[in-house]
Formats: C-alpha cells, sequence, structure tokens
C-alpha cells in the first residue's frame, strides 16, 4: 500500500511551541500509512536551536538557510525556489506548512508545484500586537489571498480560530481547532515544592518584546518594594535579543530578587523550582509555558489575551487585564499567602491538561484530519 507522504515546513527551529508540535508530528506520523519529513530555516541570532529534541526523535530536518524569520526578498526567492524543487523531487501528497514565513513562501511553493493537498497551522498569529497597523493589514491581505487555496486551516486553540475568523482570513467552515500536543509524563509525575528556601515567581519564554519581561521585571519590584527580605524570587527562564537590555533594565530598577536563568532544556527541572509561574505577554496562541506548568501542578498568573483565556480560568489561575500592574501583583499577592489555594488550583490545572495536550491525541487528531481531506479530494 503506497504511503501517505507528507512534507511538514516550518520557519525554524528554535525553543518553543511550534517546534516542538512539528518534531513531535514529523516523529509520530512516519510510520504505517504515513511517511514525513520536516523542512526548516536557519536559527535567528541569539535564538537557541531546538535540534536537540529532533534528533532524539529520531527527525533529520531538511535544512534550507534561507528560510528564517526575517522578510529578505533575495532569501525568500532562494527558499521558495529550494521548496518548489524539493517537492517536485519528492512529491508529497500534503505540504502542511506552520508559522507564517513557512505558510507564505510554503502554499505558494506547493501551490506552483502541484501538491494535491495544502495544510497551515497557526499557532498564533502576527495580525496584531507585533506590527503597525499598516503591516497588520497587510500581513492579513496575505493570509486572506493564501487561505483561497489551502485546503484547512488549523487554529490551536478556539480563540485563535475566532481570531482568524474576524479578521476574515478564511470561511469558519475551513478553519479547525486542533490543540498542541506535548510529553507531559514527567511533568504530571512533579510533586510540589518544598518552600523552605522561600518562594519563587518564574517566567518561561522567549525575551522578544511580545512576551513583555520589562512587565514582569515592574511586577518584581513592586514584590521588593513590599518583601523587603527579598523571600520572593523571581526567576527569568529563556534567552533571547533582549537578555542584555532587560539585564540592564532589571538593574536600573535596582532589582535584587531577579534571577536570569538562560535556556533549561528540561522542563521538569524548570518547574520543579518554581511555586507559580506567571505570563505577561501581549499577544499569546496557545502559551507551552502554562500547559506545563499545569502538567506540573503549579498555579499561573497570565495577562488575558489571545489563546490564554483557553486554557486559564479561576479553577487553574488568575486571568489579569494587559497592562493592570496592581491586578498582577494582587493575584500574585494571593497566590503567595496561601499553600492550599496554590496546591487546590495547581492540582485543578493538572486535572485539566493531562489528557487534553498529550502528543497521542495531537498525532491522532491530525492523522483523521489528513484522511478526511484526502478523501475529499478524491471526491
Amino acid at each position: 500500500m503506497k504511503k501517505i507522504k507528507i512534507l511538514r515546513i516550518i520557519a525554524r527551529l528554535n525553543i518553543g511551541g511550534p517546534a516542538i508540535h512539528t518534531i513531535l508530528l514529523t516523529q509520530g506520523l512516519n510510520s504505517g500509512e504515513f511517511e514525513s519529513k520536516l523542512a526548516a530555516g536557519a536559527i535567528g541570532d541569539g535564538e537557541a536551536d531546538m535540534m536537540y529534541l529532533a534528533q532524539s526523535k529520531g527527525v533529520e530536518p531538511l535544512i534550507i538557510p534561507e528560510l528564517g524569520r526575517e522578510i529578505s526578498l533575495k532569501n525568500d526567492i532562494a527558499a521558495f525556489s529550494k521548496l518548489y524543487r524539493l517537492m517536485k523531487s519528492e512529491k508529497p501528497d500534503i505540504v502542511h506548512t506552520h508559522t507564517a514565513k513557512a505558510g507564505t513562501l510554503g502554499r505558494l511553493a506547493a501551490l506552483c508545484a502541484g501538491v494535491p493537498v495544502k495544510i497551515h497551522t497557526f499557532h498564533g498569529h502576527v495580525l496584531y500586537g507585533y506590527f503597525s497597523k499598516v503591516k497588520s493589514l497587510f500581513f492579513i491581505t496575505i493570509e486572506c489571498v493564501l487561505s483561497i487555496f489551502t485546503d484547512k486551516i488549523i487554529a490551536v486553540s478556539p480563540q485563535i480560530r475566532q481570531d482568524l475568523i474576524k479578521f476574515g482570513i478564511a470561511d469558519k467552515e475551513k478553519i479547525v481547532v486542533l490543540p498542541v500536543g506535548l510529553e507531559l509524563d514527567e511533568l504530571l509525575r512533579l510533586g510540589y515544592r518544598n518552600n523552605d528556601s522561600g518562594l519563587n515567581i518564574g517566567i518561561v519564554g522567549r525575551l522578544t518584546e511580545i512576551k513583555n519581561h520589562r512587565f514582569f521585571l515592574q511586577v518584581a519590584k513592586e514584590f521588593q518594594n513590599k518583601y523587603l527580605d527579598s523571600s520572593i524570587k523571581f526567576k527569568i527562564i529563556g534567552d533571547g535579543h533582549l537578555r542584555s537590555a532587560l539585564v540592564d533594565y532589571a538593574g536600573y530598577l535596582g532589582l535584587k530578587n531577579v534571577e536570569f536563568k538562560g535556556w533549561v532544556k528540561a522542563a521538569n527541572k524548570i518547574y520543579e523550582e518554581l511555586d507559580v509561574v506567571a505570563l505577561t505577554s501581549l499577544n499569546e496562541g496557545t502559551p507551552i509555558s502554562l500547559i506545563e506548568a499545569m502538567a506540573a501542578a503549579r498555579p499561573v498568573v497570565a495577562t488575558k489575551i489571545g489563546g490564554v483565556i483557553d486554557i486559564v480560568n479561576e479553577q487553574r489561575g488568575f486571568l489579569v487585564a494587559p497592562g493592570d500592574m496592581q491586578g498582577f501583583v494582587n493575584a500574585l499577592d494571593v497566590l503567595l499567602k496561601d499553600k492550599f489555594l496554590r496546591q487546590r488550583l495547581g492540582q485543578s490545572g493538572r486535572e485539566f491538561v493531562k489528557n487534553r495536550y498529550t502528543k497521542d491525541v495531537l498525532v491522532e487528531n491530525i492523522k483523521q484530519l489528513y484522511q478526511s481531506v484526502l478523501k475529499e479530494r478524491k471526491k
């Protein structure tokens, strides 16, 4: 029986949810009736590489250096040409793209190469919060055009789907919700932390503008003023191009209760040090750090944006309006003063994520979608 050939394309395998998602899917759909390959661009300066995860899963990505995040006419033409030649050579039945840049070049190349099925996943979107109104309108227009020859569009959360419909990206029948999937077993076994050495609040993610770490540092300043003995520690896990600027800002604020941890590969090593996990982003798809935090039974305090509202509610943590400093501080203060509340919210979060965001569920969902679209194509 002829295998269904999948070519999965992502702009780059930098640390984050989209890279994990594509690696796990490539591994999970590379046996039985499927044959999967993954193409990716080069990592940008200051970004950490998830090639180690790909290799540990037996996935050897095809690297197209020109397929990066930044827009460059010369590199984009080269990336398009290489993708087109790859598709003509491999003859995939399905091209499945992830992230905006790969979605644009990958789907255009698939159209020109005559690939039967084209699917794109929105892990989040850049349609607001990233660029000026003019640029955002430009990207919305591109996505609207691309959707015309896209068979299915996947949103990783109900809120992302609603955003895409609101912006007119495609008819609602074309957009389906399929949540992300992770390997959560070690986190689900993690116990509660011994707090004898004080309480730790952590934020996990790339050090980029959209994650709004300056706000996190301002929150840390409020707590340093309130708890003069510095029993409350703030830990920043991650790296990126803003690291030096954020370190300088922490110095400017006179912070003594903040630690920059850099990247930590093992998720259980991250969360075993934390009592509460924060997220201060201005825009999010499905925040992997919050799913991991809940799997580790850590309560969360997060800004009420994007796909965050599909994960967090009053049973699992606190949602705060973007920019509401006092609301964020108060939510953290309530959690830090009540050990039993932290444990109750943490356990509720664990129960919520443990059967919803697993690799097996993700692979099965995508498998069924592929089969459905191919069947529809044959009619």
